[in-house]
């Protein structure tokens, strides 16, 4: 339950088309929904401005269904990630207007796409082999609202085709930067520009890399100032700041503190 939902609901007290035990009832749901194997934060699009995400790794295919199919039900988005093709083919017969993007097995269900706004998320990679993971950033970064842009196979070891596209990045209020292998793609996009670089290592790369701590730890220790880093593969995680961080400080200024003590 979104925050429009909660005005529909207030609203139809105030015409009197529902009654006040029947918002009640609608209302006592509204922290969580028990299904029994998983509890649904129904609040956190109220305090998020987003649905609860569902991370599908891990889960039994009739639970995962059973999360998705409840949350599309109560009327809100879904964004699913790490999800199985045999998952998301089940949740399309239901409901054809889900949409699976295969490359970055996230799946998206909304009833209308959320009207792009704010500043440019770019969003780079350093090969071909890391886009599923750029791609992950991408969806997420969309699905929520955001503006978003691929700069994909720009990698270090032919650093003239990132060169090439300087203009691109002195457009981005935020860009992230998927690198696997040493991960020194972060590095070199941050001192290129003036905006936060959402570093993200990817698990691509031979034995010594060792499953993206390389990148990781490379990433981690960027001497470009601006550079931060989310967990290896973590697309999602990485999307999701990027929407955040381009949005701007929308909050009122808090009046200033009288009678506190001073440095």
């Amino acid at each position: 339950m979104d925050r429009k939902q909660i005005e529909r609901l207030l609203k139809a007290v105030q015409d009197g088309q529902m009654s006040v035990p029947e918002a009640v009832e609608q209302l006592r749901r509204l922290p969580f929904e028990d299904l029994g194997f998983s509890r649904i934060d129904r609040h956190r699009a109220l305090r998020r401005g987003f649905p609860e995400v569902v991370y599908c790794q891990g889960k039994r295919p009739e639970h995962t269904r059973a999360i998705i199919r409840r949350m599309i039900e109560q009327g809100g988005e879904v964004l699913a990630t790490r999800c199985p093709p045999e998952v998301a083919e089940a949740v399309q017969e239901e409901h054809p207007k889900a949409r699976y993007y295969e490359r970055s097995r996230v799946l998206v269900f909304q009833r209308r796409s959320r009207r792009p706004k704010g500043g440019l998320i770019l969003v780079v990679s350093a090969g071909t082999s890391d886009i599923p993971v750029a791609e992950e950033a991408v969806v997420t970064a969309r699905t929520l609202g955001g503006r978003v842009e691929e700069l994909y196979d720009v990698g270090v070891a032919g650093i003239h085709r990132l060169l090439h596209e300087t203009p691109l990045l002195e457009q981005a209020s935020v860009i992230v930067v998927v690198a696997g292998m040493e991960g020194a793609l972060a590095s070199v996009v941050s001192g290129l520009v003036d905006v936060p670089v959402i570093a993200v290592p990817t698990s691509v790369g031979y034995g010594a890399s060792f499953g993206g701590i390389a990148a990781l730890l490379g990433m981690l220790n960027s001497c470009s100032a601006g550079v931060v880093v989310v967990n290896i593969d973590n697309g999602f995680g990485a999307g999701y700041a990027a929407w955040l961080m381009h949005q701007g400080d929308k909050r009122r200024k808090a009046p200033a503190r009288t009678g506190g003590r001073s440095s």
